[in-house]
């Protein structure tokens, strides 16, 4: 898809805590440049635009000497303002998207609805406190910000999973599946799946 046609955004936020740069394409081959200073985030992020067919390029200046807490929570945050902005109008597509993903023992379900209606329903488990530097509190606060900051309807429940590294990383993959068949354009839909006419 030629660069006038690709969904896409760009978005620079600045705090005192972070300073993120952010282009993000819905339309996208999966390449991926990462840098939130966080290696394992840094390593399911580029897991989900791989996984998504979108392409993200992303620099990020946090506070981490205080902790991971607010790198995460605002990528969140600039990652759901750029998948409303990349979704514009929202014509002609799919709106839902959902996936049971498979990662070694986990099994995760993923599912969305580009609603405009942010609701998070996150259910799991996890044993240990950190993977690499990245706090596993974080995982639902990360979603939480996305959905709504992009005004989403997100459900994430892990099935089954015994390992924290194959759990987090299957709901980064899932929601990048179920997040890519809800953006995709169906030429049946002309103009937005909804019987109010908007979203």
């Amino acid at each position: 898809m030629s660069n006038m046609q690709a969904r896409q955004a760009t978005i620079h936020r600045k705090t005192s805590e972070t300073d993120i740069e952010l282009f993000l394409c819905l339309d996208g081959e999966g390449n991926a440049q990462v840098d939130t200073g966080i290696g394992f985030f840094d390593h399911m992020l580029k897991s989900f635009a791989k996984h998504g067919m979108f392409d993200l390029n992303l620099k990020v200046t946090g506070d981490l000497i205080v902790d991971c807490h607010h790198t995460i929570e605002d990528v969140g945050i600039v990652l759901g303002e750029a998948v409303k902005k990349a979704l514009g109008d929202k014509k002609s597509i799919r709106r839902y998207g959902d996936i049971i993903l498979p990662m070694d023992e986990a099994l995760i379900l993923c599912a969305i609805d580009l609603s405009g209606r942010p609701y998070l329903v996150f259910e799991s488990q996890f044993t240990s406190d950190m993977v690499g530097y990245f706090d596993t509190q974080m995982v639902k606060e990360f979603f939480y910000a996305i959905s709504y900051s992009a005004g989403m309807n997100l459900h994430i429940r892990k099935i089954t999973g015994e390992n924290d590294h194959h759990i987090i990383e299957g709901m980064f993959k899932a929601f990048a599946k179920a997040l890519d068949e809800a953006c995709m354009k169906d030429a049946r839909i002309k103009s937005v799946l909804s019987t109010k006419g908007s979203l």
